[in-house]
């Protein structure tokens, strides 16, 4: 009796120790500093000795048994907590020392990726042997990610294309380094934690220069026989494939190549809600685990005729049960192994496993059991939007029908009520209908958290695109990689579903964008979407209603008639600024070009507008250049219907202009430059495109800010010295605070209080200049510059704080500033852009 209870104790423990594992992982991850290394040891050793006294206490019962569960929660938690927290201080430990920065140093390692292809060039990870500078040797990362971009894009000087860059190869080459950094804005995406997540310990490019030496193939190391695999498939699909498009979504779903896939299909497919799909999801490796258990099972029964004693040795249940989770396993390893495949093997494990035992646990322990198994591979996974949705997802469908699949089985297995082909094709198509229904109303509050969108297609979309994809594309697409005609028709399968949601996306509001909900509120509506998606009376499934309404009618707050506030965006090397009122709204600038095919308008700026809820009445692009004008076409495509004012437009309508005044909310607006003489007979500008820039004032009696794009010092000078009444509270760092701007007389008459500084991280041009910032200091400015503030948030309300992003959200991987603060000359700038150095989706 005594060893019964300690068995029952034991598994009580454990379910109540897996919650609790995950909690603690959690909270370490909204830590904004990490612990020394001995504070986490320090909490596993407690957990260990928390459990040991647990289990040799046996099992009480009474209202003690809730106290000892409550104590492995806490168990599970510090376990969590601590794994985590050393986990992350040993990678913290192996960071790029800043003196490091912008120097040339000599690299040997190994391709540790399957890289990927640029239009200019290429981009990989590398796994450091050893690095040396000047002949000394140094410590480096043992991680990097590095970008090799071609002379000719650059330089227009004929250079041969680049070396070909094989994962496994052995390389030796000179680089220049930076520690990880990315945007930081509101509800953007986290580059920082995405190379933390993935071991990246610093990023940057290697030196291709006329004088640089030029990278030494070492051979073929051996090291990394899977992404070598993969990276040939990748290439004999490009080769195969005619239509790269489609090309793209072939090698995303045979070797999770999404970079593969052009911005604009990702864009169909989340506007449709089929994007899943597109990658190698759960649906992908159970459809593989079942023909793989089937295969299995097949071949272990033929195998009886030969070698007899096998199936005494190990018995056909389980030769096909481990052998097609092994075989699934497998399959997603070479498909990237992304978090819904890892859940899915996982879970795929303990169901053949306890099917095995002949047990049968509930649903809650299997799906907890694979969640605290996937955060022991990855904790950072917990901040995945993919994490959220598949488990959700999963957690919704055992919730709404628990049994169903299970009764099918059993039925199926005995013999009784055996059902027709038909009522079997009836019931599996109604099935899915259901579960699509399910699925699409109980994640759209979940989606509106993580993207401030939800599709209302997505559901006639998978109706037809799970099938066609799960059962078509994909085996056609895995067949190729033995006869590669298979392709050919997948290609074909490929443009066929593209043309038709494409037809979907055209419906009007194909997608619905909201501002993105606090989390309180969101949490409340994802209850409330799961409460009307259960088996459960009406009355209790219309409640959810009152927790779903709120999310779906929430705007975030605007100022108060009368007052304005002002956010600089984060793009990199370049000026976006949005300026709100109680009831209106205006952008200025619209952000920096990355490259021939991403840009911050479709980057950073639509995006970040979408969350807040915003849609600009007014857009002003101060000039032309690519830093103030790169995101443009995705602004104007975003909002049409938006006033458009820029000093290089040929509709004089459409023209910036001293005199121009208008009044929003008791807001005051006012251009200041060009005058009308600056421009030409035919429209064109004057001037430079510098000083051609639109300056723009905005504000009341009590608090003004002050935006002039990169004018220069000397219009500066004579446009103050023509209105010496002039002042402005918030000046945005005219030309990023290069030395060509910013001049004594400027800041003299305006006498601004802050000067928000927006400049890309390490810039080659060096703004702010010291100079400048010497100018801010002796007139007691205060300031802030983007890559160390992230987005910056003033308020008229509250006019002597600024909001930074990078505070408010801080997180220990983040970027807190550099002891060297000088700039590195570069042979092409990298793209500061938030998805510069991530997967597209």
């Amino acid at each position: 009796m005594r060893a019964q209870g300690v068995g029952l104790s034991m598994a009580g423990l454990a379910l109540a120790w897996l919650p609790g594992w995950v909690f603690g992982v959690a909270w370490q991850l909204q830590q904004a500093a990490l612990w020394p290394w001995q504070g986490y040891g320090a909490l596993l050793f407690a957990s260990g000795l928390l459990m040991a006294w647990l289990l040799w206490r046996g099992s009480p019962g009474g209202r003690r048994s809730v106290w000892i569960l409550v104590l492995a929660m806490a168990a599970g938690a510090w376990a969590g907590a601590g794994l985590t927290g050393v986990r992350a201080a040993h990678f913290a430990s192996q960071a790029l020392d800043p003196a490091l920065q912008g120097l040339d140093i000599e690299v040997t390692g190994r391709i540790a990726s399957m890289p990927q292809r640029l239009v200019d060039g290429a981009r990989f990870e590398l796994a450091v042997e050893s690095a040396a500078r000047d002949g000394r040797p140094v410590r480096l990362p043992p991680l990097l990610q590095l970008g090799w971009f071609s002379r000719a894009g650059t330089r227009g000087d004929g250079a041969a294309p680049g070396p070909d860059w094989r994962a496994g190869d052995r390389w030796r080459f000179s680089v220049r380094l930076r520690s990880p950094h990315g945007n930081a804005n509101p509800h953007g995406f986290d580059r920082e934690r995405w190379l933390w997540e993935n071991g990246i310990g610093a990023t940057g490019y290697v030196r291709n220069g006329p004088r640089d030496p030029r990278p030494q193939h070492l051979g073929v190391s051996g090291w990394y026989p899977l992404e070598a695999v993969r990276q040939t498939v990748s290439e004999r699909i490009t080769g195969q494939v005619a239509d790269p498009r489609s090309a793209g979504v072939l090698a995303a779903l045979v070797v999770g190549d999404q970079s593969a896939i052009e911005r604009a299909d990702w864009d169909l497919f989340r506007t449709t809600g089929v994007a899943h799909l597109m990658s190698i999801s759960g649906l992908h490796v159970t459809m593989f685990a079942w023909l793989a258990i089937w295969l299995v099972g097949g071949l272990w029964r033929r195998l009886a005729f030969v070698w007899p004693r096998a199936l005494l040795a190990v018995p056909v249940p389980w030769a096909a049960g481990f052998g097609g989770v092994a075989l699934a396993a497998a399959y997603a390893l070479f498909s990237g192994w992304g978090v819904p495949s890892q859940r899915t093997v996982l879970m795929l494990a303990v169901v053949v496993g306890l099917r095995l035992l002949a047990r049968q646990w509930p649903w809650p322990v299997v799906w907890l059991f694979a969640m605290a198994a996937v955060l022991l591979l990855d904790p950072w996974a917990l901040l995945q939007p993919g994490f959220w949705l598949s488990f959700v997802a999963v957690a919704i469908l055992f919730a709404t029908d628990p049994g169903r699949r299970v009764r099918f089985e059993a039925a199926s297995l005995t013999g009784h009520e055996a059902p027709t082909r038909t009522r079997r094709f009836m019931a599996a198509a109604l099935g899915m209908l259901r579960e699509q229904s399910v699925v699409t109303v109980a994640l759209a509050p979940l989606s509106l958290l993580l993207f401030g969108q939800f599709s209302l297609v997505s559901l006639v979309a998978n109706l037809l695109a799970i099938p066609w994809v799960t059962l078509v594309i994909t085996p056609l697409a895995m067949l190729g990689v033995v006869v590669p005609v298979f392709w050919d028709l997948a290609a074909l399968a490929v443009q066929g579903l593209g043309g038709w949601l494409a037809w979907l996306a055209q419906w009007p509001s194909a997608a619905v964008f909201r501002p993105i909900p606090p989390l309180p509120l969101a949490l409340a509506g994802v209850v409330g979407g799961a409460l009307l998606v259960m088996r459960w009376p009406w009355a209790t499934r219309l409640a959810g209603l009152v927790l779903l309404w709120p999310v779906l009618t929430w705007q975030p707050p605007r100022p108060v008639p009368g007052e304005f506030d002002v956010l600089a965006l984060d793009v990199g090397q370049g000026s976006a600024v949005l300026v709100r009122t109680a009831g209106h709204s205006l952008l200025y600038d619209t952000g920096p070009r990355y490259s021939d095919t991403s840009d911050a308008g479709q980057r950073v700026v639509v995006p970040l507008l979408r969350a807040l809820g915003e849609r600009p009445d007014t857009v002003v692009v101060s000039h032309r250049d690519s830093d103030h004008a790169g995101g443009s076409a995705a602004v104007q495509a975003e909002w049409p219907g938006a006033r458009w004012l820029s000093s290089f437009d040929a509709d004089p309508a459409r023209r910036c202009i001293a005199g121009q005044r208008w009044t929003w909310d008791g807001v005051d607006f006012e251009i200041l430059h060009p005058s009308p003489e600056d421009f030409g007979p035919d429209g064109a500008g004057r001037l430079s495109s510098n000083a051609m820039s639109c300056v723009l004032r905005m504000g009341h009696a009590r608090q003004s800010v002050w935006l002039s794009g990169d004018l220069d010092a000397d219009r500066e000078t004579r446009l103050v010295l023509s209105r010496p009444d002039l002042r402005a509270n918030l000046l945005l760092a005219p030309h990023h605070g290069s030395l060509t701007s910013s001049s004594p007389v400027l800041l003299n008459t305006l006498a601004p209080q802050w000067v928000l500084v927006q400049a890309g991280y390490r810039n080659r041009f060096n703004h702010p200049a010291p100079a400048v910032l010497e100018r801010y200091r002796q007139r007691g400015i205060h300031w802030v510059t983007t890559p160390d503030c992230g987005a910056a948030t003033w308020r008229s309300d509250a006019p002597d704080t600024v909001s930074c992003q990078r505070e408010s959200a801080r997180r220990y991987w983040h970027h807190r500033g550099d002891a060297s603060p000088a700039a590195e000359p570069a042979l092409k700038p990298v793209p500061e852009g938030d998805h510069a150095f991530a997967p597209r989706h």
